[in-house]
């Protein structure tokens, strides 16, 4: 289970450099598997907007939620206390420390191209890590005797990393 950090979809959005790299990725993930804070939500408004790109903003939400499936997740005002922990802990700012602590609390992995998080201890996951991972699937399949078309068997080998 992986939480999609706010530079993944930034740069899909903006068509930054790594754009193929982090479409790659949320194209390979089953969506009931990709995770984002409401923190990265918001984030990606406020950017989009100073840009004027509000139809961008309202298609981002359409894909995503609407037709993606991809779980928005956000954390209680009791769960404030562990940001500003992690901020202190790890030198992280406000958004980063948010995006840890929900990490941990869902028992996620953290995708990001953002490299404050390779201070922390929880387990990041970088796009084209996961495209490598792909490419042994199939034959993973093969020497177990599995179908790698069936959903329910990428499930559970994606379950395994």
């Amino acid at each position: 289970m992986y939480l999609i950090d706010t530079s993944i979809f930034l740069e899909i959005l903006l068509e930054q450099e790594k754009a193929n790299e982090a479409e790659k990725f949320l194209r390979e993930v089953p969506a009931e598997r990709l995770h984002i804070s409401d923190f990265s939500l918001y984030s990606i408004g406020i950017i989009l907007f100073k840009l004027r790109k509000h139809g961008t903003f309202s298609e981002f939400v359409e894909d995503v939620f609407v037709n993606g499936g991809i779980a928005l997740l956000r954390l209680s005002f009791l769960d404030f206390e562990e940001v500003v922990k992690a901020s202190k802990r790890f030198d992280l700012d406000f958004d980063d420390a948010y995006q840890y602590v929900l990490a941990k609390k869902y028992n996620l992995k953290i995708v990001s191209f953002d490299s404050d998080f390779d201070r922390t201890d929880t387990e990041e996951f970088f796009p084209h890590k996961f495209s490598k991972l792909v490419s042994f699937l199939p034959l993973s399949c093969k020497l177990l005797g599995l179908n790698y078309r069936d959903k329910g068997v990428k499930l559970m080998l994606y379950n395994l990393y």
